[in-house]
């Protein structure tokens, strides 16, 4: 059993913005010049979150913390933790070519030093809503023992302007999670929606499925386990130049093998996030509404 402290928010934000062109992570949305960050982390606060953890690239270190970190070290312990190409176990090397870092199990492995509570792990760029945050402190201040993950309607996240990756999600009579499928390329295909991989097949969707949006908890049991993961997965992946070590196919291998159990969360709360950025006017409308719905203050911090 863990303990029921307050929870840490670990936030990822060390990705590159390659299709979005620019580093989303600090792109205003909201009327005072929130980002999608602020709302996530005001979401956390009146949640009971009593940490943030931020998983940067050192590279956008100075422009993060003057831009987003610093609006936050008064209100709640900050952290910040990199994530970077090079840190990987000694017995491997990185193939000359390679430029990403190594995918969100990566990323997620990154805050195993500073995190010693149960924490959610969240996308920067994705906006869950304050009753995705409230369920998910409920679960990690319960001293269950087995994670969590918090699902979305797949049709209520898909982008107008191109494919998005989505872990697609099977639960069991009793809600837990029994099988997540990673797939990278999925879009609106009428009512519905469809994957192409890389070698062009289709994979069609109801567009009902409940989807991971990478908004999880754990307890810090996660850190071996991601880290046997991770170094398995250089074993068999390390001279690919692209791919990633994602945490949906991490955690669907620890489920599969019985190694973690992953009670699946669900909220009525609208999902909505900028992969391209076509997507941001949208973002910047939706917090609009909510804000005329008295679901956010006008200014988030006064």
């Amino acid at each position: 059993m863990t303990s029921a402290s307050s929870p840490t928010l670990l936030v990822l934000a060390a990705g590159m913005g390659s299709r979005y062109g620019g580093l989303k992570q600090i792109d205003p949305v909201g009327p005072a010049g929130e980002t999608i960050i602020d709302y996530s982390i005001f979401d956390a606060l009146r949640a009971g979150f009593g940490k943030v953890v931020f998983v940067i690239r050192k590279d956008i270190e100075a422009a993060f913390r003057e831009t987003v970190g610093a609006r936050f070290e008064k209100r709640v312990a900050v952290d910040y933790v990199f994530q970077s190409l090079e840190d990987i176990p000694r017995r491997f090397t990185v193939p000359a070519g390679r430029t990403k870092p190594w995918g969100t199990t990566q990323a997620i492995l990154a805050g195993a030093g500073v995190v010693h509570e149960p924490f959610a792990a969240i996308n920067a760029d994705d906006f869950y809503g304050s009753e995705s945050f409230r369920v998910l402190a409920g679960h990690l201040t319960s001293g269950s023992s087995d994670y969590a993950m918090v699902g979305f309607i797949l049709r209520k996240t898909l982008s107008d302007f191109g494919t998005v990756a989505r872990g697609v999600c099977e639960l069991d009579d009793s809600g837990c999670l029994k099988s997540i499928v990673e797939y990278l390329a999925i879009e609106r295909d009428g009512g519905a929606a469809k994957n192409v991989d890389a070698l062009g097949k289709v994979t069609n969707l109801t567009g009902s499925e409940p989807v991971s949006m990478n908004f999880w908890g754990f307890t810090p049991a996660i850190f071996d386990q991601l880290r046997a993961a991770f170094e398995t997965f250089l074993e068999q992946n390390g001279s690919d130049l692209k791919r990633e070590c994602l945490i949906p196919t991490t955690v669907n291998d620890l489920v599969s093998a019985g190694k973690a159990r992953v009670r699946v969360l669900t909220s009525e709360d609208s999902w909505f996030g900028v992969t391209y950025r076509e997507d941001r006017p949208r973002v910047v409308e939706s917090i609009r509404a909510l804000i005329a719905a008295g679901a956010y203050p006008e200014k988030l911090w006064p």
